[in-house]
Order: structure tokens, then C-alpha cells, then sequence
């Protein structure tokens, strides 16, 4: 099963990546699978940022079976990547070979709350998580209104926002092994730290389970409004952006490092360091994926010539180079 670079074709003007399509041989060797194959798909729509080549594959498995059996059935040479809603990812412009599997709504977005426990599917969006909490008067997940991503994605992150993060209020989650098995993993198992989870990168996580306090819903609601009036006024939340660009380093706000760095408004292409919030990376409507990336080093760059600390990246950086 062929898995060589991309090649290039001309479409209207614009060099396009493509990818041996592998749809066939993998159709033939998995007449279960009920999830949606696509080749050669562009990622770029599914992005924040709306940049990016294709995926070789982009899987969308039907259920949580649906992706143990794909993934069974996967020859162990392809790669497999997972996106969620793009909130966090700089897809590169060459695109990325092997397949990506992104959870849907249907299947992994579900969400429900009982006594003081809220579950919810990895598909299901940070904020929704935080609005079911909230219907069932359950306290401790408002941070989760003003994350842009989903549940996934919060588990693979330890993500996290004004003063409170995954690790504070999950319970376990489950995900899937590259061979297709089903694994549980408990708080502890997570092994959490900042921005970031401990957990084998190959397992895909499906759904989990967080626990609340019961509180006051006009105190739950009061937070809520709390956090998304904060992204409003200090975000650039209505620009083609992908949330936070680079950790906080201990003892350290990146966007006051940054800003001391003279990088406020700086442009490579059509990629913008925000006015706004100096630790987004905002396109400004001509961006490639390269842009941004080379816009995001050169500030690394910047902030390490100024102040001697390296900035790492938060964003996601998958595929390979134009």
C-alpha cells in the first residue's frame, strides 16, 4: 500500500498536494468499516486557522467499534494523526501523508450529567461540556466555556483556563490503542502537567467523565459569563486564529514576553502576531501554513534574543512542509 510524498498538480493557479489514494485497498481489507473515507481531503476548512494541505485519508469513524475495527484493520505502517474542531493546529502546507481521523458529532459528541458527574464524548465541544454542567447545577467545569476545542483535545492538553485545568476536575477517560484495543485510564493514569498529558500519543481518546460540585446555578452562570466576557475583551476571538500560540513559561506570561520582544503586529506573509492579544497568531486572509509557522519561530526568536527564555509552542504543528 503506497504511502510516497505528495505530488503536485495546478489548479486554478494554485499548486495542490496530492497523495496516493489508498481508499481501495483499505475498503477491501475492512468490509465492516461504517465510518466515511475520503482522499486527498482538504484539511484547510477544518482549521481555525483555514490553512493547510490535504490528508492522504481523512477517516470519520461511525462509533467508538467503528474506530477499534479500523484501527485493528490498519496496516501498521500508516500513520495515523487525529484532529478535533482545528481550534489548536497548524496543518503545513504539504499536507500529511497516512490517515487523520477526526471524531464526529455523531458518535462522540454526546453529553450528559448525573448527581455531581458530567460524561461526555471527545468530539464534544469544551463549551458544551460547560453548559451541561451548568443545566445540572453542577459547578467547577466553567473554565470549559471559554476553551475553544473539544474534549479531545482538553484530555490530550491538560487544557486549561482562567485558573482552572483538565486534571482538576477529571474523573478517567477512555481512548483506543493503535491496535484497536480499549483502555480506561483514571486521573493519575493521565500523568498531567502543564498543557500537556503523559498519556502514549497513539491512543485516541473517545470520551471521559468530570467531576463538578453542586452550586448555585446563578453562581455557575455568574463564572460563565465571567470567562466569555474575558475571551470577548482580550481575545482577537473573531479572526482566523488558533487560541493560545506558546506556553507560559514558569513565572512568565508569553504575551508580556512577547511584547517586550517588539513583536505586536508583526507579519511574515499574510500571517499577523495580534494587536490585540500578542500570543495569537492571527491570518489575515492570504496566509499559507508556512507563514504562520515562520511567523510563530521568528517570534521564538525574538523572545529568546530579548529575554534569554525559549518559548514553546502550544499550537500543534502536523504534515509536512510545501
Amino acid at each position: 500500500m503506497g504511502l510516497c510524498a505528495a505530488g503536485r498538480v495546478e489548479g486554478a493557479g494554485v499548486k495542490v498536494a496530492t497523495f496516493p489514494d489508498i481508499t481501495r485497498d483499505l475498503k477491501a481489507a475492512m468490509p465492516e468499516l461504517r465510518g466515511r473515507l475520503l482522499a486527498n481531503q482538504s484539511l484547510a476548512e477544518l482549521t481555525w486557522f483555514r490553512v493547510g494541505g490535504p490528508a492522504q485519508l481523512l477517516f470519520t469513524p461511525a462509533d467508538e467499534d467503528d474506530l477499534s475495527y479500523f484501527l485493528s484493520h490498519l496496516p501498521s505502517e500508516i500513520a495515523v494523526h487525529v484532529v478535533g474542531v482545528g481550534s489548536n493546529l497548524i496543518v503545513r502546507d504539504g499536507g500529511i501523508p497516512g490517515v487523520v481521523i477526526r471524531l464526529g458529532p455523531r458518535g462522540f459528541g454526546e453529553t450528559a450529567a448525573k448527581g455531581d458527574i458530567v460524561s461526555a464524548g471527545a468530539a464534544a465541544l469544551d463549551r458544551r461540556v460547560a453548559e451541561t454542567a451548568a443545566a445540572a447545577n453542577i459547578g467547577g467545569l466553567e473554565f470549559y466555556f471559554g476553551i475553544p476545542g473539544t474534549i479531545g483535545g482538553a484530555l490530550r492538553m491538560n487544557a486549561g483556563a482562567n485558573g482552572a485545568e483538565t486534571k482538576d476536575v477529571l474523573i478517567e477517560a477512555v481512548g483506543i490503542g493503535r491496535d484497536g484495543s480499549k483502555h480506561t485510564f483514571g486521573n493519575a493514569d493521565m500523568k498531567f502537567v502543564y498543557r500537556s498529558s503523559g498519556v502514549d500519543p497513539s491512543i485516541i481518546f473517545t470520551s471521559a467523565r468530570f467531576r463538578g460540585t453542586i452550586a448555585a446555578p446563578e453562581a455557575i452562570r455568574a463564572r460563565m459569563n465571567e470567562v466569555q466576557y474575558h475571551r470577548e475583551t482580550a481575545q482577537p476571538i473573531r479572526e482566523k486564529t488558533g487560541g493560545s500560540t506558546f506556553q507560559n513559561p514558569p513565572g512568565h506570561s508569553a504575551w508580556k514576553l512577547i511584547d517586550a520582544a517588539g513583536c505586536r503586529g508583526l507579519r511574515v506573509g499574510g500571517a499577523q502576531v495580534s494587536e490585540m492579544h500578542c500570543n495569537f497568531l492571527i491570518n489575515t486572509g492570504t496566509a499559507t501554513g508556512h507563514d504562520i509557522e515562520t511567523l510563530g519561530d521568528t517570534v521564538r526568536a525574538r523572545v529568546k534574543e530579548n529575554s534569554g527564555i525559549e518559548l514553546h509552542w502550544e499550537i500543534k504543528r502536523i504534515g509536512i512542509p510545501s
